[in-house]
């Protein structure tokens, strides 16, 4: 269904003068692969696929690309792995071998919210087989890398949330691009040339989102990396528990709606690219982070900012669309270093 939707936009391409070609190919030099051309960008995804080494799991589980063709309702799901579909559809699964990626806190949210309504984590277990027993069920066996200790549960899907990028027949080493050995990622650095970058010579802060129950966007760089690189008296966190209207009308726990965004104090500080800009009183913005409802619309508008070099002044002087999340972000005034109690009250 979305790769229908892909060959729809790129027939829609054609029409502007732009050539789709459905074939594979390798990199030939940096500017040659099947074709010729000055700029080659790498947008390959990933693909989902099965742990073969594990007995079972090709026999009786299922990947992302199978959800969309079941007839009827999985049931009970165990999703080895971290992966985004099967949290957002039906309660009463359960996600193994998931760790918290950074920021800790904004998927301490997340997970925190999905526990609530019924979705069980088991952090740091590694699954070893599945076996499908006489009533139909599948029973999952999986060792807790902590305790070194076996554990067993029946399950009606076992979906394996993991997959693979597809560079491996790329070439992609013979110009240049790192990639991780065990997840074929390309790894990048700031001065790395084949970065994608704006016409001003800064790195592109790419916004993202994970579409969860509880959905959370952000774009910039995260609370621990801003200290990190720059130091913790360097920078500025204001944040905000607040209510989504939707949530008060019918009376859902808001304890995980959540903002934070995180400015520069000092005037010349380097920012993640070591470009040096002045900021001075106006704080320029490193991150932003939201769990709420439309995270994903929300983020997506605020990214344009990054772009144009926002500072908390432009965010204080935005006027807020009422009743949206997103006004919420025009109205943070309390900042972590205050220790003031950040839970929005009122309108």
């Amino acid at each position: 269904m979305h790769q229908a939707a892909l060959l729809g936009t790129a027939v829609k391409d054609a029409q502007k003068k732009v050539r789709y070609l459905n074939i594979k190919g390798s990199l030939v030099d940096e500017h040659t692969m099947i074709l010729t051309a000055k700029d080659i960008v790498i947008a390959t995804g990933g693909r989902p696929k099965y742990p073969t080494h594990i007995p079972g799991a090709i026999e009786h589980g299922i990947t992302s690309d199978d959800i969309f063709w079941l007839k009827e309702s999985p049931g009970k799901i165990c999703g080895p792995g971290v992966c985004w579909l099967p949290d957002r559809r039906w309660p009463g699964h359960h996600i193994h071998g998931a760790q918290h990626p950074p920021p800790e806190q904004m998927a301490g949210l997340v997970t925190d919210y999905m526990e609530g309504y019924g979705t069980k984590f088991f952090w740091r277990n590694v699954p070893k087989r599945v076996d499908k027993l006489s009533s139909g069920a599948l029973q999952v066996t999986w060792t807790d890398k902590q305790t070194g200790q076996d554990q067993q549960d029946t399950f009606d899907s076992v979906l394996w949330a993991i997959g693979e990028c597809e560079t491996k027949t790329l070439n992609l080493e013979k110009v240049g691009v790192k990639l991780n050995k065990e997840s074929r990622k390309i790894i990048v650095a700031a001065d790395d040339p084949h970065l994608c970058r704006t016409s001003t010579l800064s790195v592109i802060p790419v916004a993202t989102t994970v579409f969860t129950p509880l959905e959370y966007g952000c774009v910039g760089l995260s609370e621990e990396e801003t200290e990190g690189r720059h130091g913790k008296d360097s920078i500025e966190v204001y944040h905000a528990f607040y209510k989504p209207l939707e949530f008060t009308v019918a009376e859902r726990d808001t304890s995980q709606c959540y903002i934070k965004v995180r400015t520069a104090l000092r005037v010349g500080l380097q920012n993640c690219n070591a470009v040096v800009c002045e900021r001075g009183g106006d704080q320029r913005i490193l991150g932003l982070h939201f769990s709420g409802p439309n995270a994903g619309e929300v983020t997506q508008a605020f990214a344009m900012g990054f772009q144009c070099w926002a500072t908390l002044t432009h965010l204080m002087e935005t006027v807020g669309i009422h009743p949206t999340c997103a006004e919420e972000l025009t109205k943070m005034n309390v900042s972590k270093r205050s220790g003031l109690d950040a839970t929005v009250t009122g309108c």
